[in-house]
Order: structure tokens, then C-alpha cells, then sequence
């Protein structure tokens, strides 16, 4: 402790510095400090502190007021502060030299092996040193304010909730933004040095601009200027994406014209990874709130990271990252972004199953399959005139669906209970529940249900044909074109291309018929679309009659293609409804349609 005060000799710094008679002005002296940031523990317990060339050291040099002294230059070299032996040398050279000449002047102790983290670029390789240098920078304290409140007083919303402690976090103790970069490859820095002058600089939007500034500073019209040669921080530049690719600042001001400014700016809900929070969304609210005055967005939605099936980190080290290129080529993009949403689950990392991806293929096959038994089957007996009537123009109305039988009135009742369910869940920004709702149903009730029964009432084999395949030719392509609409956000490929298979109303200025994604959303508002809680009810009895007449024929093992008798004891309505519906029974149980009853409850029938 009786050298803190003192100052000692940087050894070498001059050239002559450890001759008995050399002068003061021949070596260089540097203070001895004390300070808790150093570990007494480690090694001397003294620490050499370069706030030039170290950010921790840095900030311990203005603590103390230390000078701030550059080493290096920016290609590697000595600069002359480290004296006439060492300048110009390579800084590995000058390492070298440098170790030599001291253990020839005999001060050093020993050498002794020693870990240490090395900073290396992330591109090339390269050892990096640190350098204080001249580097332009944005106050953002009064930014991160704005920003701050946009949050607590409810301009935007962030899903999930709990990430508003990140946003707090981040913008409440925040320091200036270096801006700068020293890259080939970006915005540059809108700055022009006048005369060559470091000190001397006008900022504009163009040299046009910079010139007519100067010239308003009384300088000449043909003075010299240059453009800075630094670029923007990437984080800056994408920062202004939400407002500069919709035409600020050149539409700024111009209201009434249908800008692209004006009718996209600001957008209704941000998609993006939780993991940059702050680096890109903190900076796009900030600088869209200071350049527009408006917040960008109102919603900032956060999905996790996409893991590997186990939920660990993807990394080529492990050999488990999959290349999402491989996987189209093998699954198709729609299977891929399928499993990617309807995993997702807000601020929760997905897991990246290649099982679930297979699943999710087979679902696009069996979506298909449907569309082709429609068009190539369902459709065949329809003319033109049907055909163009069966064009979906907007919900099935309540007169049209009360003279339906009673799968018919089930199948529309579930299929508008979807629409209501999927809409409510976008609303709320619960993608993957929503998806995962359109899969069971297309899957478990049109495909395994409906169009089983749809074939009663299409093939004169079965006692259908006439107006009951009309019917069946209406309610198929109407859940099928609803369906198509509410799973086009998932898995838009598949779903655009079978959609121009389908019959389609003709165009008009009001709908747009070309094309899917332009198509109306199956609930528009919030007029309640058409349902039957009591048609609903009544079916499943009958899906729950046809699974135990299924399970029985398994637990006695009836051959497959075997069809059996079966006698249906039911009361009231629910009675009326089988015998109503007992070729679909027929069909869908396998039954003999010479062997098949349904009777009263305590009928005699019943009872014998």
C-alpha cells in the first residue's frame, strides 16, 4: 500500500531508460493505483491497466483519470508512443522483441503457462484488439423513454406478458447507441467532414443537402467535402425498416394521397424471436417513435427458438442442426411451417420433431385426397349450372341449413364452431391451438365422418342420386372451401393450389375470386354463424352407436370385409334419427342391410 501514489518506470519505454545516467524525458512513468476490481488473489496481485486498448480497463481509466494512450495502429503496428525500437512492428512481432529485450536487460522473473479467453473474429479468425477510436453515437435515454411508456400505457401489448420485465430491464438504464461500424457493406453515416476536417462536419440526407448547408455557414460553394466512411449499425439500419420501406421520409406529411406510408404505417402486429428484444424491436420503437411519432406496432408477438427434438441448442459441434432446405426437399414447406406453428407456443422454445414434420406430410396428403374425392368423384354428376351455384359466397344461411339432414346439420354446425374457435384464437394470438383445432377436425370429422356418409347420398348403390347428392355436392365443398380458408395461414401452398380446384363464385369488384390468400375470412363479423346443439348432440349418439358396433366386430373378430346384423334399441327422437340415417349406419359399421333393426325400447323387439 506505500506505492499507491507513486509512479514507476514502463520498462523499455525509452531508449536508453535503465542507464545510470539517462534523463527523465528518455522513459515514461505511470501512476500506481488501488481499486477493488482487481483480485488480490490472482498471481502479484497487480494488474497493469490499459484504458486504450481494454473496455474494462477503460472504464476504470476514467475513474481515475488515467491519459488514454493508443499502442497500435489500425493495421496491427506499433505506433511511436511505444518507442523507436518497437514502431512499425507487427504486434506479434513487437511481442516477441518486446520479452526479449527484457530478459536481456534482466527484468524478468519467470514464464509461466497461463488460460486465458481470447477474443477472435467470429469471420476470419483474427486476434482482436481492442482500440478507442472516434465512433458516432445516439443519445437514446429520451428515446428509451418513450418507448418505456408506450408499453405502460398500453400502446403496445407484449405477448407473452411476462417479457415486459425484459423490455423494463433493457430501456431503463440504457447508454448511448454506438452507431458506427467500420464494414464494406452498409448505410453509410450521413455525415460530410468539410474540408477535410475531423473537427468541421455537416449532417444531411444527401451532399446535395450537406453543400447547401455549408454554403449557408458562409462557406464557398465548391469547398471540399467528404462523406464518412463508416456505415450504420446493422441493428440501426433495420431499425427504420418498419416506416423506410413504406416511404418515409419522402411521403411524410402527405395525407389524403393513399401513400403507402399512410396506409401501412403502423403496422397492427410484430412476429419475432424473444432472443432479440431489445436489439431489434427496443430500437424500432424508438426510432419509430422519435421519427413519425407513432409507435410502429401495436402487438409484439415473441416465439421461442427453434431447438432439436430433445429441446437442446442446434449446434454443428453436436451434429444436430437441420437445415430447413433438407427438410422442404423431403417433407414439402407446408408440413414444415405447419409443425412450426402449431408448436409454437408464445416465448417457448419449439422443438423441432422430424416425426411430428412426417405426420404433419400425411395430413397434406390426406387434405388432398379430400379435395380429389370432391372433384373427381363428388363433382362428376354435377352440370354447369350447379357447378357455378356451388361457388362459396359467405356463410350457409339459417333457412338453407334447416332443410338438412341431420350429418349435414352436424358437419356445418361443428365446421362453423371451428371457424368461431380458430378466429377467437388468432384474435388472442394462440396460433398453435388454432391450427392444431383445424387438423382434428378435417381429419377426424370431415375425412373419417362426412365424406364416408357424403357417399349414401352421391351413389345410387347405396340408395343416394337426385337431390339428396345435390346436397351432399353443396355441404362437401362448403366445409371443404371453409376449411381451405381457415388452414391457408399454415400451409398456404397446398391449400392455394387444391382451392382452384373447387368450384368458385365469379369475380366482382366486391370479391376477389383469383386467388385464396385474397379471399374473405368464413366470419367476417360478429354475426353468430349457424348451428344445432341438439343436431350435434344427436349425431354423436350415432358416431358413438357406430364405435361400439365397430368394437364389438373386433372383439369377436369379424373378418374385415364380413358384414354382420345388428339390432338398435332407441327411444323418441334419437330413434327417428337412425332409422333416418340407417344406410349411413349400414356403410359405416359394416352391417347387412337384410340383418339390421332398429326398435323401440321395451317393444317386444326389444325384449326378445
Amino acid at each position: 500500500r506505500h506505492l499507491v501514489g507513486k509512479r514507476v518506470i514502463v520498462p523499455l519505454s525509452g531508449k536508453s531508460a535503465f542507464e545510470k545516467d539517462s534523463p527523465a524525458k528518455n522513459y515514461r512513468t505511470i501512476p500506481v493505483i488501488a481499486d477493488d476490481y482487481v483480485d488480490m488473489s490472482f498471481g502479484t496481485g497487480a494488474l497493469k491497466i490499459t484504458p486504450g486498448h481494454d473496455p474494462n480497463d477503460y472504464e476504470l481509466g476514467k475513474t481515475h483519470d488515467l491519459p488514454i494512450l493508443t499502442i497500435m495502429n489500425k493495421d496491427a503496428t506499433m505506433t511511436s508512443t511505444c518507442g523507436t525500437d518497437y514502431a512499425g512492428l507487427d504486434r506479434f512481432a513487437a511481442r516477441d522483441k518486446l520479452w526479449k529485450d527484457m530478459e536481456e536487460e534482466g527484468l524478468t522473473i519467470k514464464a509461466e503457462k497461463h488460460m486465458q479467453r481470447v477474443p477472435r473474429s467470429q469471420r476470419g479468425g483474427e486476434v482482436i484488439e481492442p482500440l478507442v477510436s472516434q465512433q458516432w453515437f445516439v443519445k437514446t435515454e429520451g428515446m428509451g423513454k418513450k418507448a418505456l411508456e408506450a408499453v405502460k400505457q398500453g400502446e403496445i401489448e407484449i405477448v407473452p406478458r411476462r417479457f415486459e420485465k425484459v423490455w423494463d430491464g433493457w430501456l431503463t438504464d440504457i447508454r448511448d447507441w454506438c452507431i458506427s461500424r467500420q464494414l464494406w457493406w452498409g448505410h453509410r453515416i450521413p455525415v460530410w467532414y468539410v474540408d477535410n476536417s475531423e473537427e468541421n462536419f455537416i449532417v444531411a440526407r444527401n451532399e446535395d443537402e450537406a453543400r447547401q448547408k455549408a454554403i449557408e455557414r458562409g462557406l464557398p460553394a465548391d469547398v471540399p467535402l467528404r462523406q464518412e466512411d463508416d456505415v450504420l449499425d446493422t441493428w440501426f439500419s433495420s431499425g427504420l425498416w418498419p416506416f423506410a420501406t413504406v416511404g418515409w421520409p419522402q411521403d411524410e406529411g402527405k395525407t389524403g394521397e393513399n401513400t403507402d406510408l399512410e396506409r401501412f404505417y403502423p403496422g397492427t402486429c410484430l412476429e419475432t424471436g424473444y432472443d432479440i428484444l431489445f436489439f431489434w424491436v427496443a430500437r424500432m420503437v424508438m426510432l419509430g417513435i422519435e421519427l413519425t411519432g407513432v409507435s410502429p406496432f401495436q402487438v409484439i408477438y415473441l416465439h421461442g427458438l427453434v431447438r432439436a427434438a430433445d429441446g437442446s441448442k442446434m449446434s454443428k459441434t453436436k451434429g444436430n442442426v437441420v437445415d430447413p432446405l433438407d427438410t422442404v426437399a423431403e417433407y414439402g414447406a407446408d408440413s414444415l411451417r405447419y409443425s412450426l406453428v402449431t408448436g409454437v407456443t408464445p416465448g417457448q422454445d419449439i422443438p423441432l420433431n422430424m416425426d411430428k414434420i412426417a405426420a404433419n406430410k400425411s395430413f397434406a396428403n390426406k387434405l388432398w385426397n379430400c379435395c380429389k374425392f370432391v372433384t373427381e368423384n363428388a363433382l362428376k354428376g354435377a352440370d354447369e349450372a350447379e357447378l357455378a351455384s356451388l361457388g362459396v359466397t359467405g356463410p350457409l344461411s339459417k333457412e338453407e341449413f334447416d332443410t338438412l339432414a341431420l350429418p349435414e346439420r352436424y358437419i356445418i354446425s361443428k365446421c362453423h364452431e371451428l371457424v368461431e374457435s380458430v378466429t377467437n384464437d388468432i384474435e388472442k394470438y394462440q396460433l398453435g391451438a388454432a391450427g392444431s383445432k383445424i387438423y382434428e377436425f378435417l381429419w377426424d370429422q370431415y375425412a373419417d365422418w362426412y365424406i364416408e356418409i357424403s357417399k349414401t347420398r352421391l351413389y345410387e348403390g347405396f340408395g343416394g342420386g337426385g337431390d339428396d347428392a345435390k346436397t351432399a355436392r353443396r355441404v362437401l365443398v362448403y366445409i371443404l372451401d371453409t376449411s381451405m380458408r381457415l388452414l391457408h395461414p399454415y400451409m398456404p401452398y397446398v391449400t392455394e393450389q387444391l382451392w382452384h380446384h373447387l368450384p368458385r363464385a365469379p369475380k366482382s369488384e366486391e370479391k376477389a375470386a383469383n386467388a385464396l390468400m385474397l379471399a374473405d375470412w368464413p366470419q367476417m363479423d360478429d354475426t353468430p354463424l349457424v348451428k344445432d346443439d341438439e343436431a350435434i348432440a344427436t349425431f354423436e349418439c350415432f358416431q358413438a352407436l357406430t364405435r361400439s358396433i365397430r368394437n364389438a366386430r373386433a372383439e369377436y373378430n369379424v373378418e374385415q370385409g364380413k358384414k354382420i346384423g345388428a339390432t338398435i334399441v332407441a327411444s323418441g327422437e334419437l330413434k327417428e334419427a337412425i332409422e333416418a340415417e340407417v344406410k349411413s349406419l349400414i356403410v359405416l359399421a359394416k352391417l347387412d342391410p337384410e340383418q339390421v333393426a332398429v326398435v323401440a325400447t321395451n317393444s317386444d323387439e326389444a325384449k326378445a
